[in-house]
This record gives structure tokens, sequence and C-alpha cells, in this order.
């Protein structure tokens, strides 16, 4: 055998490991480890990002719940106030409900939902929603003619529509 005398052996199986590659596929190996490794950082840091952001939107809602809820409890304490005198004045007892209901009006108006209770306005089906129909009132027909329950806010930003009896054509 050849491999005896130190020459080489050519059977199969033992051949020598070729350890030599070619630079430009070592390069490109090289290449390919470092986009991977970029990779899986940038994944990493869009999800630490997307964390940090559902964090910073929950402490957020949660201060301003708290914020809303802070406002609500002068309204609270007024009520109070009412009922403590309830057994007085009955007049009383009105003048500080109904300002205690301005004050929840208002409320609602410096958070962005205006109050909207207005009749002799023609009916829009993007603030009122009809509850019923009235003929013989003098007013155009479409025209609101009472508001049976007041609507706060405005386009997009609307808590609820006006509850309304908008004018029918005359019968004739």
């Amino acid at each position: 055998m050849a491999g005896e005398h130190g020459t080489r052996d050519d059977r199969p199986g033992n051949a020598e490991p070729e350890t030599t590659m070619d630079p430009a596929l070592a390069d490109a190996h090289e290449r390919v480890a470092e986009l991977e490794d970029l990779r899986r950082r940038a994944l990493a840091d869009l999800d630490n990002a997307r964390k940090r952001a559902a964090r910073d939107l929950d402490r957020e809602r949660e201060r301003e719940r708290a914020r809303v809820a802070t406002e609500w409890l002068a309204v609270l304490d007024n009520l109070e106030r009412a009922l403590a005198h309830a057994g007085s004045d009955a007049h009383a007892v009105i003048d500080g409900v109904r300002a205690v209901r301005d004050q929840a009006v208002g409320l609602l108006d410096r958070l962005g939902y205006p109050r909207r209770d207005e009749s002799g306005v023609p009916f829009d089906p993007s603030r009122h929603a009809a509850v019923g129909t009235r003929a013989g009132t003098g007013a155009p027909p479409g025209t609101v003619v009472e508001v049976v329950q007041p609507g706060y806010g405005d386009g997009e930003r609307q808590l609820r529509p006006a509850m309304v009896v908008v004018a029918a054509e005359e019968d004739g």
C-alpha cells in the first residue's frame, strides 16, 4: 500500500479534509452571520420598544383616569353638601342640586364634551336621535321642537346624541 511509505492513500474515505475555503465564500459566510446578528438585535429592540410603548400608554391612561376622577370629586362633594341640607329649606336643596348639575355640565365641557340641548334648530342625524315627531307646532318640518335628553360632544368626540322630538308636516 502506498500509505505505508509516506505517499498519499487515494482510497475513498481516507481523503485529507480540505482546510482552505475560498476567501470570497468565507467573507460571504461572515457577512451573513453579521447580518443575522443585526436582524436578531433589531427584532429584540423592536420588541422592547413595543413593550415600553404599551407600558407608557397604560401609565398615561391611568393618569388621565385619575385626573378625571379627581375633577368629579368636587361634584360629589357638592352633592354630599346638598344632601346634608335635605332636611332644611327645599328651595335651598333644589338650588344646590341645580348648582351641582351646572358644575357637572361644566366639567364635561372642559373635558371636550359640551352639552347639546338646543331646540328650534334643524334636525341633524349626526347630533340628534329622533324619538318622535309632532305636528301642529308651527315650526318648519325637520326642526327640533323638544329635547327629551341632551347630547354631549361634537362630531367625532360625541358621548351621545341628543334625543329629540322633530316637527312633522302639518296634517292637511
